[in-house]
Protein backbone atom coordinates (compact mmCIF):
# COMPACT_ATOMS: atom_id res chain seq x y z
CA UNK A 1 0.00 0.00 0.00
CA UNK A 2 1.08 3.30 -0.47
CA UNK A 3 -0.11 6.81 0.89
CA UNK A 4 -0.77 9.88 -2.01
CA UNK A 5 -0.52 13.13 -0.15
CA UNK A 6 -2.09 16.20 -1.74
CA UNK A 7 0.54 19.26 -1.73
CA UNK A 8 -0.85 22.51 -1.55
CA UNK A 9 0.68 26.19 -2.15
CA UNK A 10 1.77 27.38 1.31
CA UNK A 11 1.12 30.95 2.50
CA UNK A 12 4.12 32.80 1.58
CA UNK A 13 3.32 36.19 3.73
CA UNK A 14 0.56 37.79 5.56
CA UNK A 15 -0.21 39.92 2.85
CA UNK A 16 0.07 37.27 0.24
CA UNK A 17 -3.12 35.59 -1.47
CA UNK A 18 -1.83 33.82 -4.12
CA UNK A 19 1.17 33.18 -6.53
CA UNK A 20 2.05 32.13 -9.92
CA UNK A 21 3.72 28.66 -11.00
CA UNK A 22 6.81 29.81 -12.50
CA UNK A 23 8.44 26.44 -13.27
CA UNK A 24 8.26 23.06 -11.78
CA UNK A 25 11.92 21.00 -10.37
CA UNK A 26 10.07 18.06 -10.51
CA UNK A 27 8.05 16.11 -13.46
CA UNK A 28 6.07 13.11 -12.64
CA UNK A 29 7.60 9.99 -12.17
CA UNK A 30 10.47 11.97 -10.45
CA UNK A 31 11.61 11.01 -6.78
CA UNK A 32 11.78 14.36 -4.30
CA UNK A 33 13.19 14.26 -1.06
CA UNK A 34 11.97 15.59 2.19
CA UNK A 35 12.37 19.56 1.61
CA UNK A 36 13.80 19.37 -1.50
CA UNK A 37 12.79 22.29 -3.91
CA UNK A 38 9.57 21.08 -6.07
CA UNK A 39 8.65 24.21 -8.09
CA UNK A 40 9.14 27.63 -7.82
CA UNK A 41 6.68 30.49 -7.45
CA UNK A 42 6.11 34.32 -8.03
CA UNK A 43 4.25 37.02 -6.21
CA UNK A 44 4.14 40.59 -6.67
CA UNK A 45 7.05 40.92 -4.01
CA UNK A 46 9.49 37.76 -4.74
CA UNK A 47 10.30 34.79 -6.49
CA UNK A 48 10.02 31.59 -3.65
CA UNK A 49 10.99 28.04 -4.34
CA UNK A 50 8.43 25.74 -2.71
CA UNK A 51 10.57 22.43 -0.75
CA UNK A 52 8.14 19.20 -0.55
CA UNK A 53 7.10 18.78 2.88
CA UNK A 54 7.21 14.92 2.00
CA UNK A 55 9.71 12.36 0.84
CA UNK A 56 8.22 10.26 -2.01
CA UNK A 57 7.74 10.24 -5.73
CA UNK A 58 5.75 12.78 -8.19
CA UNK A 59 2.27 10.88 -9.11
CA UNK A 60 0.43 13.76 -10.22
CA UNK A 61 1.44 17.51 -11.07
CA UNK A 62 -1.66 19.81 -10.59
CA UNK A 63 -0.98 23.25 -11.62
CA UNK A 64 1.11 24.57 -15.08
CA UNK A 65 3.45 27.33 -15.28
CA UNK A 66 2.39 30.52 -15.74
CA UNK A 67 -1.24 29.52 -13.37
CA UNK A 68 -1.91 31.42 -10.76
CA UNK A 69 -3.15 30.07 -7.72
CA UNK A 70 -4.73 30.98 -4.54
CA UNK A 71 -2.81 30.48 -1.05
CA UNK A 72 -4.12 26.47 -0.41
CA UNK A 73 -4.67 25.36 -3.80
CA UNK A 74 -3.58 21.70 -4.61
CA UNK A 75 0.08 21.39 -6.25
CA UNK A 76 0.79 17.87 -6.63
CA UNK A 77 0.39 14.11 -5.50
CA UNK A 78 3.47 12.74 -4.26
CA UNK A 79 3.61 9.32 -3.01
CA UNK A 80 4.87 8.50 0.12
CA UNK A 81 5.54 5.05 0.82
CA UNK A 82 6.99 2.27 -1.27
CA UNK A 83 4.98 1.87 -4.52
CA UNK A 84 5.00 3.03 -7.93
CA UNK A 85 3.81 5.57 -10.19
CA UNK A 86 1.16 4.41 -12.30
CA UNK A 87 1.59 3.26 -16.26
CA UNK A 88 -0.96 5.80 -17.05
CA UNK A 89 0.38 8.47 -15.07
CA UNK A 90 3.59 8.54 -16.38
CA UNK A 91 2.24 8.34 -19.70
CA UNK A 92 -0.05 11.13 -19.68
CA UNK A 93 1.57 13.94 -17.27
CA UNK A 94 0.49 16.97 -17.51
CA UNK A 95 0.70 18.36 -21.36
CA UNK A 96 2.54 21.92 -20.55
CA UNK A 97 5.27 20.11 -18.83
CA UNK A 98 6.24 17.38 -21.08
CA UNK A 99 9.19 18.50 -23.09
CA UNK A 100 8.86 17.79 -27.26
CA UNK A 101 10.89 14.84 -28.65
CA UNK A 102 12.80 17.19 -30.88
CA UNK A 103 14.52 19.37 -28.11
CA UNK A 104 16.42 17.22 -26.07
CA UNK A 105 18.79 18.10 -24.31
CA UNK A 106 21.65 16.41 -22.53
CA UNK A 107 20.64 18.35 -18.93
CA UNK A 108 17.51 16.19 -19.35
CA UNK A 109 14.80 18.81 -19.08
CA UNK A 110 13.91 22.15 -20.31
CA UNK A 111 10.83 23.76 -18.44
CA UNK A 112 8.61 25.61 -20.51
CA UNK A 113 9.20 28.70 -19.25
CA UNK A 114 12.86 28.27 -20.45
CA UNK A 115 12.36 27.53 -23.38
CA UNK A 116 9.40 29.90 -24.02
CA UNK A 117 12.20 32.87 -22.58
CA UNK A 118 14.88 31.05 -24.74
CA UNK A 119 12.45 31.55 -28.04
CA UNK A 120 11.51 35.29 -27.38
CA UNK A 121 15.61 35.91 -26.80
CA UNK A 122 16.90 33.88 -30.36
CA UNK A 123 18.57 31.18 -28.42
CA UNK A 124 18.77 27.55 -29.49
CA UNK A 125 19.20 24.74 -27.77
CA UNK A 126 22.77 24.52 -28.27
CA UNK A 127 23.64 27.57 -26.68
CA UNK A 128 20.83 26.25 -23.76
CA UNK A 129 22.78 23.08 -23.26
CA UNK A 130 25.98 25.31 -22.59
CA UNK A 131 24.54 27.67 -19.94
CA UNK A 132 25.53 26.45 -16.22
CA UNK A 133 22.78 25.12 -14.49
CA UNK A 134 22.10 25.64 -10.83
CA UNK A 135 18.47 23.71 -10.69
CA UNK A 136 17.20 21.04 -8.92
CA UNK A 137 18.53 18.07 -10.85
CA UNK A 138 21.50 19.93 -12.67
CA UNK A 139 18.07 21.73 -14.54
CA UNK A 140 18.68 25.13 -15.97
CA UNK A 141 16.59 27.23 -14.15
CA UNK A 142 14.57 30.32 -15.13
CA UNK A 143 17.01 32.70 -12.90
CA UNK A 144 19.80 30.85 -14.34
CA UNK A 145 18.82 31.92 -18.03
CA UNK A 146 17.72 35.18 -16.89
CA UNK A 147 21.08 36.03 -15.20
CA UNK A 148 23.24 34.80 -18.35
CA UNK A 149 21.01 37.04 -20.62
CA UNK A 150 21.69 40.08 -18.29
CA UNK A 151 25.48 39.34 -18.90
CA UNK A 152 25.22 38.48 -22.42
CA UNK A 153 26.62 40.09 -25.30
CA UNK A 154 23.76 42.26 -26.97
CA UNK A 155 22.70 40.87 -30.36
CA UNK A 156 21.16 43.20 -33.30
CA UNK A 157 17.56 43.10 -32.89
CA UNK A 158 15.23 41.90 -35.62
CA UNK A 159 13.36 44.92 -37.41
CA UNK A 160 9.62 44.32 -36.01
CA UNK A 161 6.99 43.56 -38.66
CA UNK A 162 4.50 46.99 -39.03
CA UNK A 163 7.19 49.17 -37.54
CA UNK A 164 6.15 47.82 -33.46
CA UNK A 165 6.72 45.35 -31.54
CA UNK A 166 5.09 43.54 -28.86
CA UNK A 167 6.35 42.24 -25.71
CA UNK A 168 4.60 39.87 -23.25
CA UNK A 169 4.88 41.46 -19.81
CA UNK A 170 6.32 39.04 -17.12
CA UNK A 171 4.53 37.50 -14.45
CA UNK A 172 6.12 40.01 -11.97
CA UNK A 173 5.40 43.06 -14.31
CA UNK A 174 1.63 42.08 -14.60
CA UNK A 175 1.94 41.88 -10.83
CA UNK A 176 3.51 45.06 -10.29
CA UNK A 177 0.91 46.44 -12.61
CA UNK A 178 -2.41 45.08 -10.73
CA UNK A 179 -0.99 45.98 -7.73
CA UNK A 180 -0.29 49.86 -8.69
CA UNK A 181 -3.86 49.99 -10.34
CA UNK A 182 -5.48 49.42 -7.76
CA UNK A 183 -3.98 50.96 -5.30
CA UNK A 184 -4.19 54.13 -7.22
CA UNK A 185 -7.88 54.28 -8.24
CA UNK A 186 -9.45 53.11 -4.70
CA UNK A 187 -6.46 55.39 -2.49
CA UNK A 188 -7.30 59.03 -3.28
CA UNK A 189 -3.41 60.50 -3.59
CA UNK A 190 -1.83 63.28 -2.78
CA UNK A 191 1.60 64.67 -2.79
CA UNK A 192 3.50 66.74 -0.96
CA UNK A 193 6.97 68.12 -1.75
CA UNK A 194 9.72 69.43 0.34
CA UNK A 195 13.53 70.94 -0.76
CA UNK A 196 16.15 69.79 1.71
CA UNK A 197 19.33 71.08 2.32
CA UNK A 198 22.02 68.35 2.54
CA UNK A 199 25.26 70.15 2.00
CA UNK A 200 26.77 69.09 5.44
CA UNK A 201 25.40 65.78 5.07
CA UNK A 202 26.95 64.97 1.36
CA UNK A 203 30.07 66.44 2.79
CA UNK A 204 30.34 64.12 5.48
CA UNK A 205 29.35 60.77 3.16
CA UNK A 206 32.35 61.68 1.03
CA UNK A 207 34.93 62.35 3.89
CA UNK A 208 33.77 59.33 5.36
CA UNK A 209 32.44 56.86 2.99
CA UNK A 210 35.84 55.46 1.32
CA UNK A 211 37.01 54.67 5.72
CA UNK A 212 33.58 53.27 6.33
CA UNK A 213 34.00 50.55 3.83
CA UNK A 214 37.33 49.96 4.15
CA UNK A 215 36.63 49.24 8.02
CA UNK A 216 33.03 47.74 7.71
CA UNK A 217 32.90 45.76 4.10
CA UNK A 218 29.81 47.79 2.85
CA UNK A 219 29.01 51.20 1.89
CA UNK A 220 27.58 53.95 4.11
CA UNK A 221 25.07 55.84 1.62
CA UNK A 222 22.47 58.39 1.95
CA UNK A 223 19.68 55.92 1.68
CA UNK A 224 20.80 55.23 5.56
CA UNK A 225 20.03 58.61 6.46
CA UNK A 226 16.63 58.89 4.81
CA UNK A 227 15.92 55.18 6.32
CA UNK A 228 16.83 56.44 9.78
CA UNK A 229 14.72 59.88 9.21
CA UNK A 230 11.43 58.30 8.43
CA UNK A 231 11.85 56.13 11.37
CA UNK A 232 12.25 59.39 13.87
CA UNK A 233 9.55 61.24 11.81
CA UNK A 234 7.46 58.37 12.61
CA UNK A 235 7.56 58.78 16.43
CA UNK A 236 6.33 62.03 15.80
CA UNK A 237 3.90 61.33 13.55
CA UNK A 238 2.96 57.47 14.47
CA UNK A 239 -0.15 57.92 11.45
CA UNK A 240 1.83 58.01 8.64
CA UNK A 241 3.00 54.22 9.57
CA UNK A 242 -0.27 52.77 9.39
CA UNK A 243 -2.94 50.49 7.25
CA UNK A 244 -6.60 51.25 6.40
CA UNK A 245 -8.64 48.13 7.43
CA UNK A 246 -12.33 49.13 6.21
CA UNK A 247 -13.02 51.51 8.54
CA UNK A 248 -10.16 50.96 11.28
CA UNK A 249 -6.86 52.87 10.82
CA UNK A 250 -4.25 50.44 12.14
CA UNK A 251 -1.38 52.17 13.38
CA UNK A 252 1.92 50.15 13.06
CA UNK A 253 3.97 50.33 16.46
CA UNK A 254 7.16 48.81 14.65
CA UNK A 255 8.42 50.48 11.37
CA UNK A 256 9.27 48.11 8.75
CA UNK A 257 10.87 50.27 5.50
CA UNK A 258 10.66 48.85 2.42
CA UNK A 259 13.45 50.32 0.15
CA UNK A 260 12.48 49.97 -3.44
CA UNK A 261 15.27 48.48 -5.71
CA UNK A 262 15.13 48.27 -9.26
CA UNK A 263 15.58 44.79 -10.58
CA UNK A 264 15.08 43.50 -14.48
CA UNK A 265 11.61 41.74 -14.24
CA UNK A 266 10.50 45.28 -12.02
CA UNK A 267 10.63 46.43 -9.02
CA UNK A 268 11.15 44.23 -5.53
CA UNK A 269 11.22 46.03 -2.24
CA UNK A 270 13.12 44.28 0.46
CA UNK A 271 12.18 45.19 4.36
CA UNK A 272 14.22 46.41 7.19
CA UNK A 273 12.48 45.49 10.17
CA UNK A 274 11.96 47.65 13.33
CA UNK A 275 14.09 50.79 11.09
CA UNK A 276 13.04 53.31 14.21
CA UNK A 277 15.11 51.51 16.81
CA UNK A 278 18.11 50.88 14.51
CA UNK A 279 21.74 53.17 14.21
CA UNK A 280 22.32 54.07 10.60
CA UNK A 281 25.85 51.85 10.59
CA UNK A 282 23.23 48.71 11.05
CA UNK A 283 20.33 50.39 8.39
CA UNK A 284 23.37 50.56 5.83
CA UNK A 285 25.03 47.12 6.33
CA UNK A 286 20.86 45.89 6.07
CA UNK A 287 20.54 48.15 2.98
CA UNK A 288 23.44 46.67 1.38
CA UNK A 289 22.43 43.30 2.20
CA UNK A 290 19.27 43.71 1.12
CA UNK A 291 19.97 45.41 -2.10
CA UNK A 292 22.53 42.80 -3.11
CA UNK A 293 20.11 39.94 -2.62
CA UNK A 294 17.62 41.91 -4.53
CA UNK A 295 19.70 41.56 -7.66
CA UNK A 296 20.69 38.44 -7.53
CA UNK A 297 17.33 36.95 -7.09
CA UNK A 298 18.29 35.94 -3.50
CA UNK A 299 15.63 37.16 -1.66
CA UNK A 300 13.63 35.35 0.75
CA UNK A 301 9.67 35.49 1.48
CA UNK A 302 10.38 36.86 5.12
CA UNK A 303 12.92 39.89 3.69
CA UNK A 304 9.70 41.43 1.53
CA UNK A 305 7.10 40.96 3.81
CA UNK A 306 5.02 43.02 6.99
CA UNK A 307 6.35 46.61 4.98
CA UNK A 308 4.57 49.10 6.52
CA UNK A 309 6.00 52.01 5.17
CA UNK A 310 7.95 52.53 1.50
CA UNK A 311 11.20 54.76 0.28
CA UNK A 312 11.77 54.82 -3.39
CA UNK A 313 14.60 56.18 -4.69
CA UNK A 314 14.28 57.89 -8.16
CA UNK A 315 16.88 60.25 -8.17
CA UNK A 316 19.11 58.04 -8.63
CA UNK A 317 18.37 58.22 -12.31
CA UNK A 318 18.66 61.86 -12.13
CA UNK A 319 14.92 62.87 -11.65
CA UNK A 320 14.50 65.81 -9.69
CA UNK A 321 10.77 65.11 -8.73
CA UNK A 322 8.07 62.41 -8.89
CA UNK A 323 4.97 61.53 -7.31
CA UNK A 324 5.10 57.53 -6.20
CA UNK A 325 2.09 55.48 -5.80
CA UNK A 326 1.55 53.67 -2.47
CA UNK A 327 1.57 50.27 -1.97
CA UNK A 328 -1.48 49.07 -0.16
CA UNK A 329 -2.59 48.70 2.95
CA UNK A 330 0.31 51.12 3.40
CA UNK A 331 -1.20 54.92 3.60
CA UNK A 332 2.31 57.02 2.52
CA UNK A 333 5.42 56.54 0.46
CA UNK A 334 8.03 58.60 0.49
CA UNK A 335 10.29 59.59 -3.20
CA UNK A 336 13.57 60.60 -2.60
CA UNK A 337 15.04 63.31 -5.85
CA UNK A 338 18.11 63.43 -7.34
CA UNK A 339 20.42 65.65 -5.23
CA UNK A 340 21.28 69.19 -6.94
CA UNK A 341 23.53 71.99 -7.00
CA UNK A 342 21.40 75.25 -6.56
CA UNK A 343 22.34 78.45 -5.80
CA UNK A 344 20.44 79.06 -2.27
CA UNK A 345 19.89 82.27 -0.34
CA UNK A 346 20.45 81.66 3.66
CA UNK A 347 18.65 83.21 6.40
CA UNK A 348 21.30 86.35 6.80
CA UNK A 349 20.56 86.77 2.81
CA UNK A 350 23.78 85.81 1.24
CA UNK A 351 23.81 83.70 -0.94
CA UNK A 352 25.71 80.17 -1.57
CA UNK A 353 26.13 76.73 -3.52
CA UNK A 354 24.26 74.41 -1.74
CA UNK A 355 23.57 70.58 -1.92
CA UNK A 356 19.25 70.25 -2.98
CA UNK A 357 17.38 67.07 -3.16
CA UNK A 358 13.53 67.03 -3.11
CA UNK A 359 11.54 64.46 -1.03
CA UNK A 360 7.94 63.72 -2.27
CA UNK A 361 5.66 62.31 0.05
CA UNK A 362 2.34 60.78 -1.62
CA UNK A 363 -0.60 59.86 1.42
CA UNK A 364 -3.46 57.94 1.41
CA UNK A 365 -6.05 61.16 1.53
CA UNK A 366 -8.85 59.11 3.44
CA UNK A 367 -6.22 58.62 6.63
CA UNK A 368 -3.34 61.57 5.81
CA UNK A 369 -4.58 65.00 6.31
CA UNK A 370 -2.46 67.59 4.09
CA UNK A 371 -1.11 69.44 7.53
CA UNK A 372 -0.03 65.84 9.31
CA UNK A 373 1.90 64.65 6.19
CA UNK A 374 3.73 68.23 6.35
CA UNK A 375 4.78 67.65 9.48
CA UNK A 376 6.10 64.42 8.46
CA UNK A 377 7.71 65.81 5.90
CA UNK A 378 9.14 68.88 8.23
CA UNK A 379 10.70 65.83 10.66
CA UNK A 380 12.38 63.91 8.24
CA UNK A 381 13.74 67.30 6.52
CA UNK A 382 15.13 68.89 9.85
CA UNK A 383 16.89 65.52 10.68
CA UNK A 384 18.71 65.47 7.22
CA UNK A 385 19.73 68.78 7.85
CA UNK A 386 21.04 68.80 11.15
CA UNK A 387 22.05 64.87 11.63
CA UNK A 388 24.45 64.27 14.16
Amino acid sequence: MSDEVEIKLPKLGESIVSATIVQWFKKVGDSVKLDEPLLEVSTDKVNSEIPSPVSGKVSKILADPEQELDVGAPLAMIITKEGSVSEEAIATPSESLTQSKDTPSKKGFFTPVVLKIAQEKGIDLSELENIPATGAGGRLSKRDLENYLQNRTAVPAIPAIGGEERVKMSTMRKMIADAMVRSFYEAPHATLVNEVDVTKLIKYLKENKEPFRKENGYKLTITSYIAKAIGEGVKKFPMINASLEGDTIVIKKNVNLGIAVSVEQGILVPVIADCHTRPVKEIAQEVSALSDKARKGNLKPDQVKEGTFTMTNFGMSGVLIGTPIIRQPEVAILGVGAINKKVIALEDDSVAIRSMMNLSLSIDHRVIDGMYGCGFLAEVKHYLENFQ
